[in-house]
């Protein structure tokens, strides 16, 4: 995949069929977009392209409230993206002179005299322009005017559910990291350095590697503890369980995300470690006693390994 900035200009010697969007999780949905453009681009000897806008227009438009929780960082996305087949991916710098152009003049520079598509494909409830004023049939219209197609595609369904980035992060922030894995069309990422703990995990027989995110706007599963595959530094994938919030058995005050690979015994501090969320173990609890928050681990233990003896190990 071909990483375009377009305040430099995007030319191509082929036809350019377009998406356009943020792809916040690259989601069963965003993939279906991604799926159809390869097949139009394929027809006309074309490349598929997905035009997208850096910073995200919320930090933009309400820098001091935007109150953005995303599915991705900026690696996650272009690593899905890439694997999802696209060919280019073209950032359009977002600020105000871009927020203020009205639907036409967003159209006319951006599309016509910039990435000059053969076509543009959409979801069925696009917007775009000031105050998010044009919808499909303005650019239908305006297609014809300046000489691209334009298709609208109705949106997916997952078990009766509408996919989109809001009901994906919904699912996770209430912890049912399984759904959201099925909506997503694989398990919730989330990645991370291992910081220095208090290593009360070790006490316990269950050491931990304390994970500090790389970024700030990458939204977190709600507290709980989770079956989940993780790997450190890219290597092999293990078995895991994940504790998320602030360990009210221990009377601790940070919240924190703790991971125990189980059977592993290797020094992962400064290291990054990558997690792939499979399902809810339990909702954080107070126990009465560190003996009965041992038993309660050793139960999750059994839990999880028979959770991911039925999943498997993922691609990315």
């Amino acid at each position: 995949m071909k990483v375009h900035h377009l305040d430099n200009g995007f030319s191509s010697e082929k036809p350019i069929v377009l998406t356009i969007g943020t792809f916040d999780g690259v989601h069963a949905g965003h993939r279906s977009v991604i799926s159809v453009l390869a097949e139009k681009a394929e027809l006309i000897g074309g490349e598929t392209a997905l035009l997208t806008f850096d910073p995200h227009p919320r930090m933009v438009l309400y820098p001091e409230n935007h109150g953005l929780k995303l599915l991705n960082t900026i690696e996650e996305k272009r690593s899905l993206l890439a694997n999802a087949g696209l060919d280019n991916l073209i950032i359009a710098h977002f600020d105000l002179d871009l927020a203020r152009l009205t639907p036409l003049e967003y159209v006319r520079g951006l599309l016509a005299e910039g990435i000059k598509p053969k076509e543009v494909v959409i979801g069925d409830d696009h917007r775009f322009g000031r105050n998010r004023e044009g919808a499909f049939d303005d650019l239908h219209e305006m297609g014809v005017m300046f000489g691209f197609g334009v298709t609208a595609l109705d949106a997916k369904h997952v078990k009766a559910v509408r996919v989109s980035s809001t009901k994906v992060r919904g699912a996770i922030e209430e912890g049912n990291v399984r759904f959201a894995g099925e909506l997503l069309g694989r398990p919730f990422p989330l990645s991370g350095v291992v910081v220095k703990g208090d290593q009360i995990g070790r006490t316990l027989g269950f050491p931990t590697a304390n994970i500090e995110l790389k970024d700030e706007l990458k939204i977190v599963p709600g507290n709980g503890a989770y079956a989940v595959w993780g790997r450190v530094e890219g290597k092999e994938w293990m078995a895991g369980m994940l504790n998320i919030g602030k360990r009210p058995t221990l009377n601790s005050i940070k919240s924190t995300i703790e991971l125990h690979f189980i059977g592993y015994e290797g020094d992962c501090y400064g290291k990054t470690i990558d997690v792939r969320f499979i399902d809810k173990l339990r909702n954080e609890k107070k126990f009465s006693s560190v003996n009965e928050l041992s038993a309660a681990l050793k139960k999750d233990k059994i839990t999880t390994l028979d959770i991911l003896d039925k999943s498997k190990r993922p691609e990315l």
